[in-house]
């Protein structure tokens, strides 16, 4: 597993709100240590158990906690990304979606000085159903095993999730890097973690139309000893038209997926056209 493991203790900003109480609720019953909750002004409640604090300092001096899912207002998610950061979190989940994309430049760039990993935002997060999830993927999708999934779609990442544990197969770590155009960490940083990681034997790649993300770890597949199977949405979309997420538009013919499918297919993924082909393909490349 990669990213989170048995030393992940994690907090909740934003844990008093709607979205926050029922995700905290879901992620506790899927076996995530979920140590405290921060909401400015609601110090002193209980979220379903878990204490709530008015600042992140005070939930990590408390509860030496190494981790944050934020569920807080766009408006807001920068100055709660900050304050995780400076309060000593390791790793951040940002859920929220909408943010400004300079806000996003800010707290990411803060992020890689300060060594914080963050992954998001507009993500549904991450799991390592070994361990827990952090975010919102539906805990039914999940299933302990060997399968390393990396995604810039969230419905997708839930779909494809499912169509592998119907077939068999379970995940070591999911991960949804987020679909905007600007995130804190992308496929290329992804791969090389599931390729030293021992409990990976193979990777789901899920991306889409729009942007290089693909292309740019297409010079890190190259040189992977574990295969690659990808997936990439957004075949039939035209030029210039929005497909989902701010991530997913096509300019001047870059970004399109046949391009994608044309360098991960030479970079040596295995490239399917349809959902349903995954877990045969799997089958094949891994031999169980």
């Amino acid at each position: 597993m990669i990213l989170m493991d048995e030393n992940t203790r994690a907090i909740v900003q934003g844990i008093t709100g709607r979205q926050g109480r029922f995700h905290t609720k879901e992620m506790l019953d899927f076996g995530t240590k979920i140590v405290a909750g921060v909401t400015p002004g609601k110090g002193g409640w209980e979220v379903h158990g878990v204490p709530v604090y008015d600042t992140v300092r005070e939930a990590v001096e408390e509860h030496d906690a190494n981790a944050s899912v934020l569920f807080v207002p766009a408006p807001a998610a920068k100055d709660a990304v900050y304050e995780a950061i400076d309060g000593g979190i390791e790793l951040i989940v940002v859920i929220t979606e909408h943010i400004p994309v300079h806000d996003t430049l800010d707290m990411v760039n803060y992020g890689i000085k300060r060594g914080v990993r963050i992954i998001g935002p507009n993500t549904p997060g991450i799991a390592s159903p070994k361990v827990g999830k952090l975010g919102i993927i539906p805990s039914r999708v999940l299933k302990e095993g060997h399968i390393g999934m990396v995604s810039r779609s969230g419905t997708l990442t839930y779909e494809i999730a499912n169509e592998l544990v119907v077939n068999g197969y379970g995940q070591s770590t999911c991960v949804g890097i987020g679909g905007d155009p600007v995130v804190g960490t992308d496929f290329i940083d992804v791969l090389p973690l599931f390729e030293r990681d021992e409990d990976t034997d193979a990777v789901v790649m899920i991306g889409e139309i729009g942007g290089s993300s693909e292309e740019v770890a297409c010079e890190y597949i190259k040189k992977m000893s574990k295969p690659v199977v990808a997936y990439i949405a957004g075949i039939s979309a035209p030029e210039g038209k929005r497909m989902g997420h701010a991530g997913a538009i096509i300019e001047r013919g870059v970004g399109t997926a046949e391009s994608k499918i044309k360098a991960l297919r030479e970079a040596g993924a295995y490239v399917v056209r349809r959902i349903s082909e995954i877990p045969k393909v799997l089958r094949e490349v891994i031999g169980k």
